[in-house]
């Protein structure tokens, strides 16, 4: 069994990277291949609407057409037993890079048939992991459930049955005084990286567990 694991964030070796980490870990301990791929590592961009992955007997029916670096990721995704995507939220969405390689995974296998088929025949498990600073009281006044439900449906729907990590407060930075940052408690968020967060990978780790089971 493989699992590939998309780590959506820029900054390696943090909030993003390190639950992304765990969980194939997990993936691995239930026996699986895994495969991290960093996406920010590559250069590409999101869907540019041609349409090749619809074209009646096209050469790229239900394959993204366009030829970049993302393309032999998509390809490995296509043959996968498990996917799992990690992303920190900037300005209130996943980052640009999270969201270029969603629409070009996403949009190839989508069709607009009227039974509302995929091009994607198979199911594989999804885990979808988020990151943020924001604390885990405020997610429902700024509307995060329902953006993160829309995502989690969308993966079920085309890919296969999905759940998701959210982890919030997050510590940004390891030095808070270098930056304007003053409405953060720097401290609270020291000792929360080092009493919740190690509880937060936990749980991407048994998410990757799931995967395989």
């Amino acid at each position: 069994m493989k699992v590939i694991a998309i780590n959506g964030s820029p900054r390696k070796g943090w909030n993003t990277h390190l639950l992304v980490q765990e969980a194939a870990k997990g993936a691995a301990a239930a026996g699986a291949e895994t495969e991290i791929i960093s996406l920010y590592d590559l250069s590409f961009r999101g869907c540019i609407s041609c349409f090749e992955c619809k074209r009646k007997d096209g050469p790229s029916v239900g394959r993204c057409a366009v030829k970049d670096e993302l393309r032999p990721v998509l390809d490995k995704i296509d043959v996968a037993d498990g996917l799992i995507i990690g992303s920190p939220i900037y300005v209130h969405e996943i980052s640009s890079g999270t969201r270029a390689f969603i629409e070009r995974l996403i949009f190839q296998y989508v069709t607009y048939k009227i039974d509302n088929s995929s091009f994607f025949k198979r199911r594989v498990k999804t885990a979808l992991i988020y990151a943020m600073n924001m604390e885990e009281v405020n997610l429902e006044a700024i509307g995060y459930p329902p953006k993160f439900k829309t995502y989690e449906k969308q993966f079920t729907r085309i890919i296969g049955p999905t759940q998701s990590l959210i982890c919030t407060a997050t510590l940004q930075t390891s030095d808070y005084s270098k930056y304007e940052m003053s409405r953060f408690d720097a401290a609270e968020r020291k000792k929360r990286r080092e009493e919740v967060f190690p509880q937060d990978l936990k749980k991407a780790f048994e998410m990757g567990k799931e995967l395989v089971s």
